[in-house]
């Protein structure tokens, strides 16, 4: 059974920074992507980032072009993490945030239905 536990949220003052990680257990660093979403109050689900790698696109990573140049997403197969480091946040950066892990890629690493396997989220809060 694939687990990912989100950690780092909290809350931030604008222009800060933060890094958020997704510990997995199981055979998630064999999945073919992860990803990050979050989700505001009495919004959808949004895709974040996304880190996945296939036979015929090698290793790839994806972001939202709200969060472009501001978040970085990487991982530690060492440790079977996964980090979202965030910079030069907005208020409207505040969400929960999910990790996702996918175990047969198919191209839409931006689409909540590709994903396997999700984290319970944690909460990141932007001040103005």
């Amino acid at each position: 059974q694939v687990q990912l536990v989100e950690s780092g949220g909290g809350l931030v003052q604008a222009g800060g920074s933060l890094r958020l990680s997704c510990a997995s257990s199981g055979r998630t660093f064999s999945s073919a992507a992860m990803g990050w979403f979050r989700q505001a109050p009495g919004k959808e689900r949004e895709f974040v980032a996304a880190f996945t790698w296939s036979a015929w696109s090698g290793t790839r990573t994806y972001y939202a072009d709200s969060v472009k140049g501001r978040f970085t997403i990487s991982r530690d197969n060492a440790k079977n993490t996964v980090y979202l480091q965030m910079n030069s946040l907005k208020p409207e950066d505040t969400a929960v945030y999910y990790c996702a892990a996918d175990v047969r890629y198919s191209g839409s690493y931006y689409d909540i239905s590709e994903y396997d396997y999700w984290g319970r989220g944690t909460q990141l809060t932007v001040s103005s």
